[in-house]
């Protein structure tokens, strides 16, 4: 399993800039909630489809992973709002979901995460004025891309050996194996980075300009 999210290709919309791409989900997300019917939440995942299949060649496994990875709660969303609503609610709150999800899966496969952290950072540079520091945010949404795919990684591990010992991969039981090697070695990934982050000084303030005349 690969760990990077960016899938490289040539097409229009790896060149496309990181902003607008960005905008264009955001749009997206904005569109579903606001007009949430049928076809317009069919539309949009069809759409989301055409762009990454087609316009930006990624390769079908990317999109079926990340579809993958949410079934089991469009299915319990499918089932929850069959019972407590209608499963017309149900159909299309579920289509909004993946359309969402393929569609932000499009935007990390085709662009890469330097590019996407400095359009947040430039997006989040007037909250300087209120103490936030922009660099920070983008160092947590990179870190927040890297590790996605590695815990991903790790999962994948832990089950196959797991497997290969003879344990059953489904049950409560097999989650639990699988949640307690996991969330130990997260833990021990987090220490690790945040020493490393420590002895580099990234919670270091930026000295200010007087300080260094001074």
């Amino acid at each position: 399993m690969t760990l990077a999210l960016y899938v490289p290709r040539g097409s229009v919309v790896h060149r496309a800039p990181a902003g607008l791409k960005l905008l264009a989900l955001a749009g997206l997300a904005v569109l579903v909630f606001a007009v949430p019917t049928l076809p317009v939440v069919g539309g949009a995942l069809v759409g989301v489809l055409v762009v990454g299949l087609g316009a930006a060649r990624l390769p079908v496994a990317v999109l079926a992973r990340q579809a993958r990875a949410v079934l089991v709660w469009l299915v319990g969303l499918l089932v929850v709002h069959a019972v407590l609503t209608d499963l017309l609610t149900g159909v299309i709150t579920v289509l909004r979901l993946l359309a969402l999800v393929l569609a932000a899966a499009v935007v990390t496969a085709t662009t890469r995460v330097t590019a996407m952290v400095a359009v947040v950072e430039r997006v989040c540079a007037p909250l300087r004025w209120v103490g936030v520091r922009p660099a920070r945010i983008g160092l947590a949404l990179a870190m927040a891309l890297r590790f996605i795919p590695l815990v991903a990684e790790r999962a994948d591990r832990i089950r196959e050996a797991q497997a290969a010992r003879g344990a059953s991969p489904r049950g409560v039981r097999a989650l639990i194996r699988l949640v307690v090697p996991l969330l130990v070695q997260v833990l021990q990934l987090a220490h690790t980075t945040a020493e490393a982050l420590d002895a580099r000084g990234a919670d270091d303030e930026p000295a200010r300009p007087g300080r260094m005349r001074r």
